[in-house]
Parts: structure tokens; C-alpha cells; sequence
């Protein structure tokens, strides 16, 4: 079986949807399937991937191609839609990765009038935070006039949860729709004395973990005022910040740390990996995350690995599950109900040593990349098969 996977940018080397397509490609390959992956080279961020253009690279069994773009609005870029025309018959799936953007919206173009099943996958931009929060009048028409009809004939719509398939439901588009949750490679957490050598303000603390984009989707701000909170009963509790985002955007929460006494508290980290990412999660109780909206969320599934317990705002697709299977708590992104969940399992050592047990246990169960790789070949090849059969 051959795949293609598009997906408009973001360094496939990188984070969050680019981290995705990686576990994906190893894992369909273990599976003998061939897998290729076109992007453009917009690195996510507005500035260009060093690579070579248009030409095949192989990369770990993977063959990907980076295509130049015209325009950074959309993430235009004609030379790929000359390919996908010229290619695309030779794929027996196409996976397509987001929407509103040109390379998933050309390729499910062609793919449909070419009759090759495609799939697509929203990353969460069809639940009410993505369309209300950016750009919602653009993506509304946008909807109407090709996503929706792309949609309602995808051969599957890639959700990776079910909170996330509901509320792109509610949007009234009929759907072939598939719940099918990513698989993470297991975090092995180590001691905490690389992170505390660094950042000796976090010893002899009690310490939580924040490590995504720093975002206000991540809702930060009610963060820091349940850290404020929670310092009443725990004066020892410290805050690990890992991640990158706006410097003007990091100032103001500074500032708000600040005025709320808590800047002592708090180890700013920015983007950690390797050794470093391995020794935050060594150093912390809990994993803790308020976003608004998350379609569905790594960082606290590489949590779980690490066997983090995680308190988790109600729009991180993951919460609900976490917290049916008892591996963390989901609860309302506001500070009263963050700092409550967090005093839940940090002054009850018992719930936060059961908590343990669960998260790696889910982690394996739900979340392991064999399993993804199982569950995508498994619709492909019934997809194939239907295609087959008509």
C-alpha cells in the first residue's frame, strides 16, 4: 500500500502536528507500508525550512518533499499542486493534515476527482474554539464554498478524540467520522538535577508542570492565579514554565506573576528537549494544562508516559478520558476550579500514588504508537477495499 500524507507547514522535525506526522510515518512503515510526505517549506512560524525544493528525500524509510511557496497567506504554492496532479494517482490513500489551508484543500480536491480515498484530519480547528477564536468570518465562508463539500465526501474524517469528533459534528456537515487518538513514543523521565541546576529557584519545592507553546489559548493567565492560590496551603509549590512563544506576550505574564507574588515561584525555562524535557518531567508532581482548546494534546500524553498525573483543563481533548480512567483530573479552566484540582492530588498522597499507576497504564492502552499504526492501516486497508468494491 502506498500513502500520501500533505500537511500546509510546520517543520516535520518539529513539535506538535509535525511531531504527529512523524510517529505516524514509523509507525505505518513498521506496518510495510510506503509513506509519503509532502509539505511546504513555511516552517510554521513565517520563516523558511532549509531544504531542498521539490526534490525526494529519503529520511528513516520516508520520502518527503518541501515545495516553495507563493504566498504565506494559506500557504500557496502552485509547484505543489503541479505535482499532486501529476502523483496523485499513484497513492492509494491521501491522509490530509488541516484545514483552511492550500495543500490539504488541493490535494482532497484532487484526490476526490481522481477517485483516491482521502482523509482528513482538522487538528481541531472545526471545534467552537478554532472557528469563533481566528479568522471566524474567513473560515465560515471559507466552510461553504470548499472545506464542506471536501468533508462530506472525505472517505473519513480523522478525529483524535472524541471530544473533538462532537463538537466538529455540531457544525451540522455530514461525516464519515473516525476517532482515532495519536500514539507518542514513552517519555523516560530522569532525575530532576539537571532542571534544578539550572534553575535553583525550584529546590526544595513542590513543583507542577506546564510544558507547551505559551499561547493565550493556553489560558496561562488563570495558571499563574491558581499557583497564587494554591501557595495558601502550599507555600513550597513552585511552577515549571517550558516552552516558546511571543516575548511581549511572556512579559505580560511576568508582570502578572508579579503582582500576584509569585514570580519567586516560577522557573521560566523556554523551549526544553532531550535531557532537559526528560529531567522536567523528574522534577514535577503533577503535569498541569488549562487551554481553552486542545484537538488533542501530547504534552499531557507524554505526561502520562512519564507516569505524571495530570490536572487538565475541560478543552484539552484528552481531559475527560485522564480523567474517567483516574490518570488526572479535568476540570473548568478557571483559577478556583485549577487550583481545587491541583490540591486535590498534591494533598492526598494516596489519589496522586493511584494517579501514577493510571497514567501509564493509559498511556500504553490508549496512546502507543503501535496502536495508532494498527488502527490507521486497519481504516486505510478498509478504505482501499471499499474503493474496490464500488
Amino acid at each position: 500500500m502506498r500513502v500520501l500524507h500533505v500537511i500546509p507547514s510546520v517543520s516535520l522535525s518539529s513539535g506538535g502536528p509535525g511531531k504527529a506526522i512523524v510517529q505516524m510515518e514509523q509507525a505505518l512503515l513498521a506496518s510495510g507500508v510506503e509513506v509519503v510526505t509532502i509539505s511546504t517549506n513555511d516552517d510554521g512560524n513565517g520563516k523558511l525550512l532549509p531544504v531542498e525544493l521539490e526534490t525526494p528525500v529519503s529520511l528513516n524509510g520516508v520520502t518527503r518533499l518541501y515545495f516553495p511557496m507563493q504566498m504565506h497567506a494559506y500557504k500557496v504554492s502552485w509547484p505543489m499542486r503541479r505535482w499532486l496532479k501529476r502523483e496523485i494517482k499513484n497513492f492509494d490513500v491521501v491522509h490530509v493534515h488541516a484545514v483552511f489551508s492550500f495543500a490539504p484543500v488541493m490535494a482532497a480536491l484532487i484526490a476526490r476527482k481522481n477517485k483516491i480515498p482521502y482523509v482528513i484530519r482538522p487538528l481541531g480547528v472545526l471545534n467552537h474554539y478554532g472557528m469563533t477564536k481566528r479568522r471566524s468570518l474567513f473560515k465560515r465562508m471559507s466552510l461553504a464554498l470548499f472545506e464542506g463539500g471536501l468533508l462530506r465526501d472525505a472517505a473519513a474524517v480523522h478525529f483524535t478524540s472524541e471530544q473533538e469528533r462532537v463538537e466538529a459534528e455540531s457544525l451540522g456537515i455530514p461525516l464519515r467520522s473516525e476517532v482515532l487518538p495519536l500514539g507518542i513514543e514513552p517519555v523516560i523521565a530522569v532525575s530532576a538535577d539537571l532542571m534544578l541546576s539550572a534553575f535553583p529557584v525550584l529546590k526544595d519545592r513542590r513543583r507542577l508542570l506546564y510544558l507547551s507553546r505559551i499561547d493565550p489559548k493556553k489560558n496561562i493567565e488563570a495558571l499563574l492565579e491558581a499557583v497564587a492560590l494554591v501557595k495558601k496551603e502550599i507555600p513550597d509549590i513552585a511552577l515549571i514554565i517550558c516552552g516558546d512563544g511571543d516575548k511581549n506576550y511572556i512579559a505580560e505574564l511576568k508582570n502578572q506573576a508579579e503582582k500576584l507574588n509569585i514570580a519567586d515561584s516560577i522557573a521560566w525555562t523556554g523551549h526544553v528537549d532531550g535531557a532537559m524535557k526528560a529531567s522536567a518531567f523528574g522534577a514535577a508532581e503533577l503535569f498541569v494544562l488549562p487551554s481553552y482548546s486542545e484537538n488533542f494534546g501530547i504534552a499531557p500524553v507524554e505526561a502520562l508516559s512519564t507516569g505524571l498525573p495530570c490536572v487538565l483543563g475541560k478543552g484539552v481533548a484528552v481531559a475527560d478520558r485522564i480523567a474517567e480512567t483516574g490518570a488526572g483530573l479535568s476540570v473548568e479552566p478557571t483559577p478556583a476550579a485549577f487550583a481545587a484540582g491541583i490540591l486535590v492530588l498534591m494533598q492526598n498522597p494516596e489519589a496522586h500514588a493511584n494517579a501514577r499507576i493510571r497514567a501509564k497504564e493509559l498511556a500504553k492502552s490508549d496512546y502507543g504508537v503501535d496502536t495508532m499504526g494498527a488502527r490507521l492501516l486497519a481504516l486505510y486497508q478498509r478504505l482501499v477495499t471499499q474503493k474496490t468494491a464500488a
